[in-house]
């Protein structure tokens, strides 16, 4: 039976194996996969990128973020032969094929920035003279690395505000998919609210899907409607801030500043910025110094939050940077004792989750409603 709560963020139908949780990746970000010959170097103008995204680059979300990301390459290396780029892929064997035709034109490094698991690993296997890196993957191979966000810090942050934010201490959260990230997402965002009012809970919606702007903002309503006055979530648009905006309440998103859609109402975002990422990889590829690696992403260095909206009280901000300040200092605050939904303890006091236990977690901590755990 496969458990869907392990699978990653964007590839829901990726059946690929998850790596061990016990594996501890530096705060920094990159481990380094073993035993990898590099590819050679190569001209500039001899190299083909390409760039496979699950939805529309206009998103202003997830793949509108990696589309900058590849204007950022155009930009450091416009000699390119040429970058390669494809929206809109599903989940199925038309990734497989997508991916395949990328290679067919010459495509030298290939990102996958959709997590499309065994649909891309059947290319990687075939294509060993390509290289090739996953977001949000969980296993390396020869020429396949993967890279993620550590977005459960800045959430972390955002929690903080929220505490000090409501007035109820019942908070609400649009979820996609009972899947790791977003267990990483609600568990995060909880556990920093109750540093504020350890009463907090957080009731989640699941809508089964990344981009549905009418079932967000439908569940946006049913989580005012059962007394939440603070929504959150992992959404690729705005459509519960708008909620928010109308309803009067507080709102805090994903991906990019989108406060224009709920000014009143914005209290920041989970911003991801993935250029450098970008820029650096294809610099390694074409200076014959690439090797599939394991990369978080850490905040201030890819993933942090957005600042603050007009209306958060200054000293609110404030005490939720003071924790932000701790964290890039190298504190973490997941560390035990820590309770799952149940009240079973599942993380012991005084020991800490690694990166990988943090990227894979499956499931809900004290004071979730909502996901399976």
């Amino acid at each position: 039976m496969i458990d869907l709560r392990t699978l990653s963020r964007r590839g829901f139908l990726n059946m690929s194996a998850v790596g061990a949780a016990s594996l501890m990746l530096p705060a920094g970000l990159a481990r380094q996969a073993l035993a990898a010959t590099p590819l050679p170097a190569m001209a500039e103008e001899d190299a083909v990128i390409g760039f496979g995204h699950v939805g529309p680059i206009s998103d202003e979300g997830w793949t509108w973020s990696h589309h900058q990301g590849l204007l950022a390459v155009k930009e450091a290396y416009p000699k390119l032969k040429k970058i390669l780029e494809v929206e809109n892929i599903p989940y199925s064997a038309d990734a497989t094929r997508t991916y395949r035709q990328f290679v067919s034109e010459g495509a030298n490094l290939i990102f996958d920035t959709s997590s499309n698991g065994d649909f891309l690993h059947e290319v990687v296997k075939r294509a060993t003279d390509v290289a090739f890196l996953e977001c949000n993957g969980h296993i390396t191979m020869d020429n396949l690395g993967w890279y993620y966000l550590a977005h459960w810090y800045p959430t972390y942050v955002l929690g903080v505000a929220a505490g000090h934010l409501s007035k109820t201490g019942k908070l609400g959260y649009v979820a996609s998919f009972p899947v790791a990230s977003v267990y990483a997402s609600t568990n995060a965002f909880l556990m920093g609210a109750r540093t504020v009012n350890p009463q907090a809970t957080l009731q989640t919606i699941v809508i089964n899907s990344w981009f549905d702007p009418q079932a967000a903002t439908q569940a946006g309503t049913a989580l005012i409607d059962n007394g939440c006055d603070f929504l959150f979530g992992i959404m690729d648009e705005a459509g519960y801030l708008q909620v928010a905006e109308k309803r009067g309440v507080w709102a805090a998103m994903w991906n990019t500043d989108i406060r224009r859609y709920g000014p009143n109402s914005y209290v920041s975002s989970v911003i991801i910025d993935f250029k450098k990422f970008y820029v650096d990889q294809v610099a390694k590829r074409l200076a014959g110094t690439w090797t599939p690696s394991e990369t978080l992403l850490a905040m201030g260095a890819g993933v942090d939050r957005d600042a603050w909206g007009e209306k958060v009280p200054a000293d609110v901000g404030k005490a939720a940077d003071a924790v932000r300040d701790k964290i890039i200092a190298g504190w973490s605050p997941f560390e035990g004792e820590i309770k799952d939904a149940t009240g079973t303890v599942r993380v012991a006091a005084g020991q800490k989750m690694t990166e990988l236990e943090l990227y894979n977690w499956d499931w809900s901590v004290e004071g979730v409603s909502g996901l399976t755990t």
